[in-house]
């Protein structure tokens, strides 16, 4: 019998490469979306996850054997964020319910377990790094406790597996992203070349002379596909990251030299990317209109805020991956390769010059 996933968020970064590793795989794939994007060996399902209504008609006839939650959606308020993402699993599980088909299903979360929410990102007592999979959750509200209380209800109600998926900052193509730390850096990087400025490091002190890792989302996905087939993988939380770690400090230049760009000295200042990617969006649909590009609105394409939280950390954040990796999970992939294959996908895409 053939294998049916369907994957939340499809057209998002994790989703999208999770999708194409299923695919490839021979699985049956469903990628469900408000607004679906075409993907080989994809079906289309569209329906918000906050109209019960539409999922119900959405998913009628899908049965799905395995399940990926691939999304969330921000708001204002933590409160707000755990209500509405909260809700958004308990509702699918429950639509889902009736078919009694589900067998395992996997929620992807991130290193905000650790670091909590993002109104006290980085803040208070946090675990000692490397963060390990062990370490209980923070004594604050948070949308990912949330989503997993939802999951591990349905679980148990349902008699269907789960695993919970941490990554650190995901390196992969997705356009509109919230999250999107590899396709700022492209476009920032683009700007800095079309304004003939240096590329200046946006972070802190820590972030640039401190070790850090990060996620490539094939590398997720290729987890996603092992946790949803692996007997031993099942109702355990697993950190997910490349395998490598480096100082950006390094990983600075690398990425500018790729761009034919100078990679200015780093003084100690913190200069956030937000406030000086505000005023890009008309030169960069300047730059979109002479080459041709697929995206003119620099909103759609980057994400300055979330960068910002990411290399402005006043702590060093490295992951520990002991767990998956003593069951057998051992996929590597290095940091820089994973930027360069990007950057080179959203040229063949026709997303940066």
């Amino acid at each position: 019998m053939t294998n049916t996933v369907l994957i939340v968020g499809a057209s998002g970064i994790v989703g999208s490469a999770t999708a194409e590793r299923f695919a490839a795989e021979g699985w049956r794939v469903a990628g469900l979306a408000r607004r679906p994007v075409e993907q080989q060996g994809v079906i289309p399902v569209a329906a918000d996850l906050q109209d019960r209504g539409s999922l119900e008609a959405a998913l009628k006839d899908l049965a799905p054997t395995h399940l990926v939650l691939a999304t969330w959606q921000r708001r204002n308020t933590e409160a707000e964020m755990i209500r509405i993402n909260g809700g958004m699993v308990e509702t699918l599980l429950d639509v889902l319910r009736p078919q009694a088909s589900l067998r395992h299903a996997a929620l992807v979360t991130g290193l905000k377990h650790y670091l909590g929410p993002f109104e006290a990102y980085g803040k208070g007592t946090l675990p000692q790094t490397p963060f390990r999979e062990d370490q209980g959750r923070l004594p604050v509200e948070n949308f990912y406790y949330a989503q997993e209380d939802a999951l591990f209800a349905a679980a148990e109600r349902d008699g269907f597996s789960w695993s919970v998926h941490r990554p650190h900052t995901i390196i992969g193509k997705a356009v509109g992203n919230a999250m999107n730390m590899g396709t700022t850096l492209a476009c920032y990087a683009t700007l800095c070349r079309e304004k003939g400025e240096p590329f200046v490091f946006p972070g802190s002190a820590m972030q640039w002379n401190g070790l850090t890792d990060m996620t490539d989302a094939a590398l997720l996905a290729r987890q996603l596909l092992w946790a949803c087939t692996e007997q031993s993988a099942q109702n355990l939380a697993f950190n997910v990251v490349n395998g490598d770690v480096f100082r950006w400090s390094w990983m600075w230049g690398r990425i500018a030299d790729w761009f034919g760009i100078e990679a200015a000295p780093f003084d100690g200042t913190h200069r956030p990317l937000e406030p000086r990617m505000a005023g890009d969006g008309p030169l960069w649909a300047e730059i979109a209109a002479r080459h041709g590009l697929a995206e003119p609105d620099l909103t759609k394409l980057a994400s300055p805020w979330h960068t910002d939280a990411d290399l402005g950390r006043p702590i060093e954040v490295v992951t520990d991956m002991s767990r998956s990796r003593r069951l057998g999970f051992t996929a590597y992939q290095p940091t820089d390769d994973a930027f360069f294959t990007l950057f080179e996908r959203l040229r063949a895409d026709r997303l940066i010059p």
